[in-house]
């Protein structure tokens, strides 16, 4: 496997991991009453490749799955983030 593959896949799961990590911090804080991670912070991991992270913290902690931007837009990042990755490594 190329260096750039494997570049690649150590970063999307570096993202994923600290996405679904966000969506823990940010619920963990809602509970709490306290200082929240910006909606803005939160759907930039997921467009920086943190798509499946993401959804997964979504999923897991329950939290933003009733706001519309959350609810239909980082299921189509991750659509979009696999379907490239599905190009990059597959394509011509």
């Amino acid at each position: 496997m190329r260096l750039e593959n494997n570049l690649l896949i150590i970063y999307l799961f570096i993202v994923n991991v600290y996405a679904f990590g966000l969506y823990g911090l940010d619920k963990s804080k809602a509970k709490k009453g306290a200082w929240r991670i910006s909606e803005k912070h939160l759907l930039l991991a997921a467009f920086l490749g943190g798509g499946l992270g993401a959804l997964l913290g979504m999923k897991t902690f329950r939290h933003k799955t009733k706001h519309g931007v959350f609810k239909f837009g980082v299921p189509i990042m991750l659509c979009l983030q696999a379907g490239l990755l599905l190009y990059y490594f597959f394509g011509s």
